[in-house]
């Protein structure tokens, strides 16, 4: 008994665990900004707060020193962030201008390079060319943009959503440490600042690797660490200075 090959059931689309929507590179944009911005806004902060209460129990000293730290990190994560990805905006219309220019200018070179391209993924020679002259009838921009430059035309980063982004992120991370170390009593407020931060950093990290497609341990391993790190190193630190002004 034979099978006809319209009655085999075909897979129903792609699977729901991978990142086949469209807009995945302003999606992974805003990720990268977003917990950046709240890494830094706990540890950062978490370190200041934690080297000044090591040097002083002075709560309005930690206090103003965490609000400063919080202000200055947030502005300066916001305006590195719209920096560095405007100028990653500007490469990518530099890019597709040079594309525009190429297609008219040289059509058929352009047409045998996306053959090319095609050819070196494993397609046969005349497949290759097939899709390709499809391709350029269809979209010739997009085709050799995405194929040769790995850009979306229609999905470009956005300079705007990742400085708001890292400096909300950041704000957010920074209250964190800033107000369990202004709020516990003095005698437990380091430790109970690091037991939050170390379970903040946890939080951040699974985040990460959940809508990054990653490992979830490494990232929180790497958070919690580099965070613990800080924290003993600015304690030790405030301690210090704190012990010699004393």
């Amino acid at each position: 008994m034979t099978t006809d090959a319209s009655d085999v059931a075909l897979p129903a689309g792609p699977h729901e665990d991978e990142p086949h929507e469209g807009g995945i590179s302003n999606r992974l944009n805003w990720l990268r900004a977003g917990v950046l911005g709240a890494n830094d806004g706990i540890v950062s902060t978490a370190g200041l707060v934690v080297g000044v209460a090591g040097a002083t129990t002075d709560r309005t000293a930690i206090l103003v020193a965490g609000v400063a730290g919080l202000a200055a990190g947030a502005l300066s994560m916001g305006a590195g962030e719209y920096v560095s990805v405007s100028t990653q905006r500007d490469s990518e219309h530099a890019l597709l201008a040079k594309e525009r220019r190429e297609l008219v200018e040289e059509p058929e070179e352009e047409l045998a390079e996306l053959a090319g391209i095609y050819r070196d993924k494993g397609l046969s020679e005349a497949l290759a060319m097939q899709v390709a002259e499809e391709l350029t009838e269809h979209d010739a921009l997009r085709a050799h943009a995405e194929a040769e430059l790995n850009i979306d035309p229609d999905d470009l980063t956005n300079p705007w959503h990742a400085a708001w982004a890292s400096m909300l992120a950041f704000t957010v991370g920074a209250l964190l440490p800033l107000l369990t170390i202004v709020l516990v009593a003095t005698g437990f407020r380091v430790p109970v600042t690091v037991l939050a931060v170390v379970l903040a950093l946890a939080v951040t990290g699974w985040v990460s690797a959940k809508f990054g497609y990653g490992p979830a341990k490494k990232a929180v391993l790497r958070n919690v660490g580099g965070g613990l790190f800080a924290m003993v190193v600015t304690y030790a630190i405030g301690a210090a200075i704190g012990t010699q002004i004393g």
